[in-house]
């Protein structure tokens, strides 16, 4: 990804000056653990990266938001955004094809929903302790807003606002981000807690059910591809609606451009606006400070 890195806590301090000294409101931290486990310790501990970097950008950096990515895949050593256990083939069963005639099948694995929740409430707690102003949830286990809330207001932070990754689809549009992160999955892949991609029933179901559970906001991930999605939310609910312009979305364009296929300032703009013509008043974008510099 062009223009995108990987920062120690120094160059992100120095990266979020730079970005309220253009006019951009707030950023949003994801933490890559020098650690990875099982338990994704990385993610709640008081002293992890995410935590650490929150409190220097507090220390350094006046009236800029910074908002907490709360998942657990980037810290768990699967890379799925939940607890996973494996759960053994049915006696008897071998694996099918010629390749592998007469052999054990291979382990299947399930995410458990609710002992996740108990992490991610973990997490925004901690996050809230580090200083984070607003804390966004992504994993898109069932219930998550509910346990976060009531965590978050059990701990005293009763003003610390949910930005819901409400309708987060199961996308091929994430490549670039998972490999610099290094939170591809292991095994398997997130189709089983993430959505599906054609059914916009379910994300409007899903934005409902996070509403109802205390998020102040929602967002919609990927987003040129899920416009649709941003007006039909747009249309239906009256909290302020983010979308995310996700890393493949944003390589795309820049790949193109460095072939010399597009104008990349122009092309970028009108990525940009069309999400917020189609109703988003928050638009995550790695195209930010290239934007804010046009826009000056």
């Amino acid at each position: 990804m062009p223009g995108v890195f990987n920062l120690s806590i120094d160059e992100a301090v120095k990266e979020a000056r730079e970005a309220k000294s253009l006019g951009i409101p707030s950023v949003i931290l994801f933490g890559l653990p020098e650690k990875k486990d099982e338990v994704a310790t990385g993610a709640w501990a008081d002293d992890g990266i995410v935590q650490k970097a929150t409190q220097a950008i507090k220390r350094e950096v006046r009236d800029l938001l910074v908002m907490g990515d709360v998942c657990l895949c980037e810290y768990m050593s699967h890379g799925h955004c939940g607890i996973v256990k494996q759960v053994a083939p049915p006696a008897g069963s071998v694996a099918t094809g010629s390749a592998a005639a007469g052999k054990a099948p291979e382990p299947e694995y399930e995410i458990l929903n609710d002992p996740s929740l108990e992490i991610l409430a973990k997490t925004a707690v901690s996050q809230a302790r580090a200083g984070i102003d607003i804390i966004a949830p992504s994993d898109m286990m069932d219930g998550r807003v509910d346990a976060i809330r009531k965590a978050l207001d059990a701990n005293g932070f009763q003003n610390i606002p949910i930005l819901s990754y409400a309708a987060k689809f199961a996308s091929g549009f994430y490549g670039p981000f998972r490999e610099a992160a290094d939170s591809a999955p292991a095994f398997g892949d997130r189709r089983s807690y993430q959505m599906d991609p054609a059914n916009l029933r379910e994300a409007m179901r899903e934005i409902e059910l996070d509403l109802a559970e205390g998020a102040d906001m929602i967002m919609v991930k990927p987003a040129i591809a899920y416009l649709d999605v941003i007006a039909e939310a747009r249309r239906r609910f009256d909290v302020p609606i983010a979308a995310y312009q996700v890393s493949g979305e944003y390589a795309m364009i820049k790949a193109a451009a460095q072939n010399n296929w597009i104008d990349h300032d122009r092309v970028m703009m009108e990525s940009l606006t069309s999400i917020y013509r189609a109703g988003a008043e928050i638009i995550l974008t790695y195209f930010a400070k290239d934007a804010a510099r046009l826009l000056a």
